[in-house]
């Protein structure tokens, strides 16, 4: 496992699933803040597909982003989440099945069966953490 210096160093592309389209928003700041950090953000909420938030098409699903990616030869390094903890174990299975490379469970966010099916299938797993916040401590 990864510490999370190495996870944000080695990574480039971050998938936020519950993406808000609202600037107050904390998954709309916290985009932001990638973006000026040189992070490629996909934002992923059904509710906006087809639209663009911080100047980036909005995707319905984690595999939709995945396969734009792709076509690339890209692939997704980090499956950021803002959605409540009940909600996590589909998005680890998604980010399991597009074969990302870090589960992140935004703070208060905790799902242990979801940490533990990830962690199983070889991703890594941060629980209860917020990006910005252990970029900004990282970086000072």
């Amino acid at each position: 496992m990864r510490s999370i210096a190495q996870i944000l160093s080695d990574s480039k592309t971050i998938a936020i699933v519950g993406l808000s389209d609202k600037p107050e928003r904390a998954s709309h700041e916290v985009a932001a803040y990638l973006q000026q950090h040189g992070y490629r953000i996909l934002p992923v909420n059904p509710n906006h597909a087809g639209q663009a938030i911080l100047g980036e098409p909005v995707f319905a699903t984690l595999r939709e982003a995945a396969d734009a990616l792709a076509a690339d030869g890209q692939r997704i390094d980090i499956v950021d989440c803002f959605r409540k903890s009940d909600d996590i174990p589909p998005v680890a299975r998604d980010a399991i099945a597009v074969r990302a490379g870090c589960l992140w469970m935004q703070l208060d966010i905790e799902n242990q069966a979801a940490a533990d099916l990830a962690r199983a299938a070889g991703l890594d797993v941060v629980m209860n953490h917020c990006i910005k916040i252990e970029h900004r401590s990282l970086n000072g």
